[in-house]
């Protein structure tokens, strides 16, 4: 059985760890690099670095911390933010960077999708999709969940997948930072549409809305989270220990 992986996120704004709700109100958390290396060395089996502001500021992403992240830790790392053209996915990756993962430079330009994986295989490309309900429909958003793009967020994941992306990362901006659980139905439907691995973020509270993502959803590959992780509200191993105590399958 494939194993279940527990990711941390850090979304990183002028070099810091911050965090909000519903994609606004930052406050600051922490040094990345600090906090990836506890992470590396506490049971996270991947970790996912966003430069958050990057596109709204339309600019290149923070390379320098970048590189220092990537050298303190042992574990996959995804990087996100700014990402537009195959150059950014190269600069990105001679960083140390394992997977890229592109949102609203795909928005932009979807054919990005297919040169990158062409160039760089299928596994590297993550396409980070934020969706928030507008009128009852899964709408995408863009620029960091600022901009709201009109598509239709189930049709737009299955195009980026068909396109190249190997990955998809669900990012609920309706339970982004809330702590109620994960968005047991959008990613229920994401799931359904596409034949890839799907990670489920925003929403986690506490070590039971772990348990029910996988049980409820057992074709989930993994479980996102950012705060609950960095404040200590639910440590990696203890986590670990009752999703197994559950018959759910991860690496301890």
């Amino acid at each position: 059985m494939i194993k279940k992986r527990i990711i941390p996120c850090l979304d990183v704004k002028d070099g810091r760890v911050v965090k909000g709700v519903n994609f606004s109100g930052l406050s600051d958390v922490s040094s990345p690099v600090e906090l990836a290396k506890y992470y590396s060395d506490n049971g996270a089996d991947e970790l996912v670095f966003y430069d958050i502001t990057a596109s709204f500021e339309g600019r290149r992403l923070f390379t320098d911390i970048l590189r220092e992240v990537a050298s303190t830790i042992f574990i996959p790392l995804t990087v996100g933010g700014g990402i537009n053209t195959t150059e950014d996915f190269d600069r990105v990756l001679k960083c140390g960077a394992d997977k890229v993962s592109v949102n609203s430079g795909a928005i932009k330009d979807p054919d990005l999708i297919r040169r990158a994986a062409q160039k760089y295989g299928n596994q590297c490309v993550v396409i980070s999709a934020d969706i928030k309900r507008v009128d009852g429909k899964f709408t995408v958003f863009s620029k960091g969940g600022r901009e709201n793009t009109g598509m239709e967020a189930i049709a737009w994941i299955k195009k980026c997948v068909e396109l190249g992306a190997g990955e998809v990362v669900v990012n609920s901006i309706d339970t982004d930072g809330v702590k109620k659980g994960f968005d047991i139905e959008m990613l229920k439907a994401v799931c359904d549409a596409v034949n890839v691995p799907v990670i489920a973020s925003g929403g986690a509270g506490c070590v039971r809305d772990f348990v029910d993502l996988f049980n409820e959803i057992p074709d989930i590959d993994a479980g996102l989270a950012a705060s609950v992780f960095h404040f200590g509200e639910i440590k990696i191993p203890d986590l670990k220990k009752e999703l197994h105590k559950n018959d759910i399958s991860v690496r301890l």
